[in-house]
């Protein structure tokens, strides 16, 4: 269960995918994808307006799984058009729809897909013929299935127009791999991972994108399993949970010290999260808990158990390969890509740029309506992956009431220089974008 399970996923705080198809009442992994040919149509969007605070839109239509097309080697093939749109509930931006396919977690010589490999060996070694493995699920998936299904409250801030990608009032880019849980369920899968890319607007520095990938297992329990062992039902699947992620924490890192930490998530009671003393601090690993009752209930399995897990792959990923900057995972140069092989785990990588920052600095009058998210969807937009950073350095409030922000943005390319002819063009537009889009006041 990824809700911030992972990165730490909504268990914390980073692909071709397959939509699930009814046939005969049973799952079927479709090999084509969402080209949305006949989607629009059941979608009237001037009654689902997005407002203006920043709020989840209002859902006045039900939600309908787009139609299929080819998925093609290396990526999927979707129609731009009906995921980046001109309309008040989308806030799918160009820079996003652009990593749709990509699936990183898929490449085996790329450090997430060792990574997810080497959990996949974990799991088959000590758990042989188990655990269903699922990595191309799609990542467009319903309100219903990103939220409702795993109990987010109608109030959480990740509903929010700020925090969340909407293709439409009732459809989303999934937040978390916990959004394919209930499905999974339902289809009779009781030991299950889930590994794929997840969508999140977020702030700008070495650890944060807007793209990440997640993992997530469960295994659900029959009354056969914990009878006759002395314990409740709850006491034993937290047991097992303990067990088992005790193990992937030592596959991983070895015999490093590990912790528990009792935290809280809406769909798991209880729920922990496990830390490991690693490289000299405390780090957490993942969270977890035993699944609320509620999840299983509406799934036709009132009477197991099942606990759940959740993981971000890149954060674990930076530490075992020492890699300083999220942004390197989409990296294409050669210096980056061809320091990992398939299976070997934990590889150091060796860095190849020296280029120094670029930083420029900008002030303005911020409206009741600014967040940060938007502001750094705006720099995203404009100058990419060559933004470092967007790090708020002043604020304040005069007697008037109104409210300055001053943010320094670090542009910085991971793989050549930049030149201050192109720093200076990036800067102005990004002005004109923040002025025109956010309506603030520049200073």
């Amino acid at each position: 269960m990824a809700l911030s399970f992972a990165q730490s996923t909504f268990f914390v705080s980073t692909r071709p995918s397959l939509f699930f198809r009814r046939n005969g009442g049973s799952l079927k992994r479709c090999n084509v994808l969402a080209c949305f040919t006949n989607y629009s149509s059941s979608f009237p969007y001037s009654t689902g307006a997005m407002p203006a605070d920043n709020k989840a839109p209002v859902h006045r239509h039900k939600w309908r799984a787009p139609v299929a097309s080819v998925l093609e080697l290396g990526g999927l093939k979707v129609s731009k058009d009906e995921i980046v749109r001109d309309d008040p509930t989308n806030n799918v931006p160009d820079t996003i729809f652009s990593k749709l396919g990509m699936q990183l977690h898929r490449r085996d010589q790329h450090p997430l897909g060792i990574l997810k490999n080497a959990i996949f060996d974990y799991f088959d070694t000590n758990y042989p013929n188990k655990f269903d493995k699922f990595d191309d699920l799609c990542p467009i998936v319903s309100v219903k299935q990103n939220f409702d299904d795993v109990l987010v409250p109608p109030d959480h801030v990740s509903r929010s127009y700020n925090d969340t990608y909407y293709v439409d009032s009732q459809t989303v880019l999934r937040c978390h791999t916990s959004a394919h849980q209930a499905e999974l369920l339902s289809r009779g899968h009781t030991h299950f991972l889930v590994t794929g890319d997840v969508y999140r607007r977020d702030s700008i520095d070495s650890t944060h994108y807007p793209v990440f990938h997640q993992m997530e297992g469960v295994r659900v329990f029959s009354p056969n399993d914990w009878e006759g062992s002395g314990t409740d039902a709850t006491s034993y699947a937290a047991a097992d949970l303990k067990i088992c992620l005790e193990g992937l924490a030592q596959h991983l890192f070895g015999g490093v010290e590990m912790r528990w930490v009792d935290t809280y998530f809406p769909f798991t009671n209880p729920s922990f999260e496990l830390e490991i003393y690693f490289q000299e601090k405390w780090m957490e690993v993942l969270g977890c808990g035993v699944t609320e009752q509620e999840i299983l209930k509406r799934s036709g399995r009132s009477n197991n158990v099942a606990w759940a897990f959740g993981l971000g792959l890149e954060r674990l990923a930076m530490v075992l390969f020492d890699i300083p900057d999220i942004r390197l995972f989409w990296s294409a140069d050669e210096r980056f890509t061809s320091q990992f092989s398939s299976g070997q785990l934990g590889v150091k990588f060796k860095p190849f740029s020296k280029y120094p920052p670029c930083y420029k600095d900008m002030s303005f009058w911020i409206s009741d309506s600014f967040t940060e998210n938007n502001l750094c969807e705006v720099v995203r937009g404009i100058a990419g992956d060559l933004v470092e950073e967007v790090q708020l350095i002043d604020n304040f409030t005069n007697k008037k009431g109104m409210t300055s922000h001053c943010y320094r943005i670090a542009y910085r390319s991971m793989e050549r220089s930049l030149t201050d002819e192109e720093i200076n063009d990036l800067q102005w537009k990004v002005r004109d974008q923040v002025e025109s889009k956010l309506k603030v006041v520049l200073r």
